[in-house]
């Protein structure tokens, strides 16, 4: 049996509308029958107006009478509990996961799927969103919407390069800890930035503070955080080819820490660290000026990061996951 069309289907066939997209492309895009989606076009537009995700969907609802049998609508416990983790920023399938692999006493057997959150937050045909629960997601949009290709950096060259084509299995599998990836977080026009690091297995976060983003000070931002843990937790680093990285060999040197490089303009070679960079514009936007934000306000965000549960880490959190392999109780 075909699946209705959801929402967040409707917002999308109104995007390609507007960008004149022909009705077998959507079919396409959606991954539906254009025939489907034909028949969603023609029963909610008109010659009046475009159509509409928002009254297409109110239309839907008033049909399958679906208005107020949202699940969080019918179980206050569990809308509470769901809120409250939103306002602690966790996202919906971090929230979903980890009720179910770690439930609180009080909410034990009770579930919910992250898609079903996400319907709340947007409420199908948004007519309560008063709650503005979107704005407690990373991303902070009213509407869920397309990705829009990201705009390529600039080629730099990096003395005594190492490809990341020549890099161990074993970091690539993400199976062992001790491999890391750098990035660097520019704000504003005073070249200030922050330096993040992101353990690949455990998705630990360091992040650093500059006050610009030199080869020095970035290096030595790098070394600060590297003598804060245990050395055996610092095998490899990989960068990308920004010149902030361009005296990566002192780490090779004086840390025996291998060092390796992305592929120009395929910085999604290590993108772990470019998921955390986007969490952390979150708390330091771009225009953020950084030389008047206080050190701990950087190690709270840092906290902050560290802190939530993460699906892959069976709804761990990447600080747990470290304090077991600095106590022995995890292998590194």
């Amino acid at each position: 049996m075909q699946q209705r069309i959801t929402y967040y289907e409707r917002q999308r066939i109104e995007f390609y509308l507007r960008h004149k997209q022909s009705v077998r492309n959507i079919g396409r895009l959606l991954r539906r029958d254009h025939s489907i989606v034909s028949r969603e076009i023609i029963r909610n537009k008109s010659d009046y107006f475009p159509y509409s995700a928002d009254i297409a969907q109110k239309a839907a609802n008033r049909k399958a009478k679906h208005t107020n049998t949202r699940k969080l609508d019918k179980d206050k416990p569990l809308y509470r509990y769901v809120v409250a983790k939103l306002k602690e920023e966790w996202s919906p399938k971090v929230i979903a996961g980890r009720l179910k692999k770690h439930p609180p006493r009080k909410l034990k057997g009770s579930y919910i799927s992250h898609e079903q959150i996400y319907e709340y937050i947007y409420n199908d045909g948004r007519d309560e969103c008063f709650n503005r629960l979107h704005h407690y997601l990373s991303n902070a949009q009213p509407h869920r919407q397309p990705r829009y290709q990201r705009k390529h950096k600039t080629k730099e060259t990096i003395p005594d390069r190492v490809s990341i084509h020549t890099r161990p299995e074993a970091i690539s599998q993400r199976s062992e800890y001790g491999h890391w990836e750098s990035d660097t977080v520019c704000f504003g026009r005073k070249r200030q930035a922050v330096s993040v690091q992101l353990e690949r297995k455990s998705r630990y976060v360091a992040i650093s503070k500059l006050d610009n983003h030199g080869a020095q000070e970035t290096i030595d931002a790098i070394i600060g955080q590297v003598e804060t843990l245990s050395p055996r937790m610092w095998q490899s680093i990989t960068f990308d080819n920004g010149t902030e990285g361009a005296k990566h060999t002192k780490l090779r040197d004086d840390y025996s820490i291998d060092t390796y490089h992305c592929d120009p303009y395929k910085s999604w070679q290590k993108g772990g660290v470019e998921n955390v960079n986007g969490l952390i514009r979150r708390y330091l936007p771009k225009r953020a000026e950084i030389d008047k934000i206080p050190v701990g306000y950087i190690y709270s965000v840092q906290d902050k990061l560290n802190n939530k549960p993460r699906a892959i880490l069976d709804y761990l959190t990447p600080k747990e996951i470290m304090e077991q392999i600095q106590s022995g109780a995890l292998n590194s």
